[in-house]
């Protein structure tokens, strides 16, 4: 019945549009259900998924032959981002099998198969826990311990990475399903699997936490996306399933939180990277406003601290400024514009002929600094391991080139251990002064032949006695003969070391001395 305030072209209108509406409907009803016909019988149903879940089971099986590949792979990987060489680290990419359990981890998960999730969730933990240990090894005896370029490259991921593996994923699973091995080893090579396990295991041997987690935060976000990304292939295939339509959804609702949770972090490590180039390139800008249009170059140097920024720079003008002019302009223009408090130190260099003689020095002088800091933080890391104490407790002198530490009692440990502790870290830092004051132990008896002078053992305590004294910095007694108390503190003497106690002993027996405690 027509409404009594509706007029017949109105009525006519709506009809219209309502069978406009059906006629579209049914076309994508139409559309859908062919092209799901089609993928059903032409795409999924050509695919053999019996044989491609057993070779996928057999794959993720726990063998000898998978632990020394984990094992070689993990060799290949430390050495070669020790060595900073990029081939290399290829190398250890193409031959490690960890894409196999995680695959079998993704296609279990799709077929619902827990037994034989369980067993690639063995292989899988199984081989990284191995890989971390065995790098972890070879870094803890390994000369070199810097942060290389390759290991600092792993330290860092972001949304880009989560990208990558997720598109590497789509392939790996697609190569699996339609038996297109070959492709296997391009995605090795794009995710990357063992490089950050080989990172992980370096931040562990030297006590890093900064590549340790962001190295560990770059494999699970590839093992993750790996994983749930072959699940979703393989569903997306058809492949049968052990879960109810309930189980299903709440499997597709887990996948979508999982990549949504990596993609926060890594989404937000993007924005920090982004923030800071943004943030270099204001603070060019800004130097050269500074200098009012007489700045020829700015080359700055820029470190970004928690809540505060660095800045160095090597300015080449035609006029000098007053450099604390400058630098407070700078200051202030750079924290306006970037909201933190900023630090700002200038060298500026007039002559236009002296510039490239000049900016090569400064460089080479940066270069020193950046390998001294290098250098010291290599030496607090050995030091903080030797010593038994956190790097935070180790004080460098860079100036100076000065380590010290005092380092933590040792149980059986005696000055003499401790004493070569140190010589052997000094022997490799030539250039540094390294200095372990050891905790409070015994002193050596000091020995004589018969002639009433030191014989070797009474020489070397009489070397450890005084290193032991510089080092702990308390006052000695010397409990003996008179004859050889007075040939010990002579020698003592001659090291700025004077006794201020003597105290008489069995004529037979050598010089003993003591740490003079405050009672």
């Amino acid at each position: 019945m027509q409404s009594p305030t509706s007029s017949p072209s109105q009525t006519t209108d709506q009809s219209v549009a309502d069978n406009s509406t059906g006629k579209r409907r049914i076309g994508i009803d139409y559309v859908a259900k062919a092209f799901n016909r089609w993928w059903t019988i032409e795409v999924a149903g050509t695919v053999d998924q019996q044989a491609v879940i057993e070779t996928r089971r057999a794959e993720c099986e726990l063998t000898g032959r998978y632990v020394l590949m984990v094992c070689m792979s993990a060799g290949i990987a430390i050495l070669g981002m020790l060595l900073s060489s990029p081939a290399v680290v290829i190398g250890a990419m193409l031959i490690a099998p960890l894409m196999d359990p995680i695959m079998g981890v993704g296609f279990a998960l799709a077929v619902g198969d827990f037994r034989w999730l369980g067993r690639a969730v063995r292989s899988l933990v199984l081989g990284t826990v191995i890989a971390i240990l065995f790098c972890a090894l070879i870094v803890m005896f390994s000369p070199i311990q810097v942060v290389t370029e390759e290991i600092a490259s792993r330290t860092q991921p972001n949304l880009f990475d989560l990208m990558v593996a997720i598109f590497s994923a789509i392939a790996g699973a697609y190569a699996v399903i339609r038996g297109r091995e070959g492709t296997i080893v391009g995605v090795a090579i794009a995710t990357a699997l063992m490089p950050p396990l080989a990172a992980v295991g370096y931040g562990l041997a030297t006590l890093n936490s900064t590549v340790f987690f962001g190295a560990l935060l770059l494999f699970v976000t590839n093992l993750t996306a790996i994983a749930l990304t072959a699940t979703a292939m393989a569903r997306g295939y058809g492949f049968s399933t052990r879960l109810t339509e309930k189980q299903s959804r709440f499997q597709a609702f887990l996948i979508f939180a999982a990549f949504v949770a990596l993609a926060v972090p890594l989404g937000l490590s993007l924005y920090q990277i982004g923030w800071e180039a943004q943030a270099e390139r204001t603070i060019r800008d800004g130097l050269f406003d500074a200098f009012e249009g007489k700045a020829q170059s700015v080359d700055p140097t820029v470190r970004f601290l928690d809540d505060s920024i660095e800045v160095t720079a090597q300015v080449y003008t035609d006029t000098l400024f007053r450099t604390a002019q400058v630098e407070d302009r700078a200051r202030a223009e750079l924290e306006e514009a970037l909201g933190r408090p900023v630090s700002v130190q200038i060298m500026q260099v007039e002559s236009a002929d002296a510039v490239e003689a000049q900016r090569l020095q400064l460089r080479e002088a940066s270069e020193r600094q950046q390998d001294a800091r290098q250098q010291a933080d290599t030496i607090a890391q050995r030091l903080s391991i030797l010593a038994g104490v956190p790097v935070d407790d180790i004080t460098i002198d860079l100036q100076r080139r000065r380590a010290l530490v005092t380092a933590q009692p040792l149980e059986g440990a005696t000055l003499a251990a401790y004493r070569e502790l140190e010589r052997r870290v000094a022997a490799t830092e030539p250039e540094w002064d390294i200095r372990i004051v050891p905790p409070l132990r015994g002193l050596p008896e000091i020995t004589f032949s018969e002639d009433a002078e030191p014989d070797a053992a009474g020489r070397r305590a009489i070397a450890l006695t005084i290193w032991a004294q510089r080092r702990i910095g308390i006052p000695l007694r010397l409990r003996g003969p008179q004859t050889q108390v007075a040939r010990v503190r002579e020698a003592l003497a001659e090291a700025g070391i004077e006794p201020v106690d003597e105290v008489g002993g069995d004529e037979t027996d050598g010089v003993q001395p003591e740490w003079l405690l405050p009672e």
